[in-house]
């Protein structure tokens, strides 16, 4: 009978996680490009160890300083499955859409009648597409194409009155809660082909102002730093109370 080799631990560099500190907010997700990192049961750990270069891009990113670098026995970074892991990520996105039947994830083009051309005054609704959920949406729908983009996190249109006629209206929407959303990479993956497939004009992305909702505009810049193409991204920021705190491009 052939015995199992184990794979065998070195001494190394790997990212230590301070359960007590950490939010779950996301940020640590999103700035590391090797896709070592999850949120699971709202906090941020380590999936595999190989995955983990042990360089800390991520460190930077917590706003609460729950990660560091330490050293300790672990299994030794692996590129090849790295690599594996991103090309895995990258290929369920192009399986979803395609195998889904949920009547949820049906792409649809809402007719343009008196509720998408009403003035800006009207109370009608200014959506264009369905389905809206980041997880649900094939980011190569036609209603991507070439057009301007609203990212945006979950609480904003309950938040932010008037939200369909000053950010919606017009513009192709993605909605999405960059802390307690999964898969994050899946995310970046996707915003990354607006950008480079659909070759989007604009990219807005509207969070609120707590700490959590920063992850959402990481996940445009982690996608824009992978595109080949560059787009502009405007940042808005809504308060708790529904007020506008800040609005710019970056």
């Amino acid at each position: 009978m052939t015995e199992v080799t184990q794979p065998k631990k070195i001494i190394r560099k790997i990212i230590e996680i301070n359960e007590d500190l950490c939010t779950g907010c996301g940020a640590c997700v999103v700035s590391c490009a090797e896709g070592a990192l999850a949120i699971i049961d709202g906090k941020a750990r380590v999936v595999n160890e190989v995955f983990c270069d042990g360089l800390g891009a991520c460190i930077g990113e917590c706003p609460e300083g729950a990660l560091r670098i330490i050293e300790r026995e672990a299994l030794k970074f692996d590129e090849e499955q790295v690599e594996k892991h991103l090309e895995s990520i990258k290929k369920d996105i192009i399986n979803e859409n395609h195998q889904c039947s949920c009547p949820s994830a049906h792409t649809l083009i809402l007719e343009e009648n008196e509720e998408l051309t009403a003035p800006a005054s009207s109370n009608s609704s200014n959506i264009r597409q369905w389905p809206i959920q980041m997880h649900l949406i094939n980011p190569l729908a036609t209603y991507f194409n070439e057009a301007d983009v609203l990212l945006t996190a979950d609480c904003v249109g309950y938040a932010l009155g008037g939200f369909h006629n000053k950010y919606l209206r017009g513009n192709s929407v993605a909605i999405a809660c960059p802390k307690l959303d999964h898969d994050r990479e899946r995310y970046i993956e996707k915003i990354r082909i607006w950008i480079d497939e659909a070759k989007i004009n604009t990219l807005t992305v509207v969070m609120m102002e707590v700490p959590c909702c920063t992850g959402l505009l990481a996940l445009a810049k982690n996608a824009l730093n992978q595109a080949r193409r560059k787009v502009p991204i405007k940042k808005v920021i809504v308060g708790i109370k529904g007020d506008i705190i800040k609005e710019e491009w970056i």
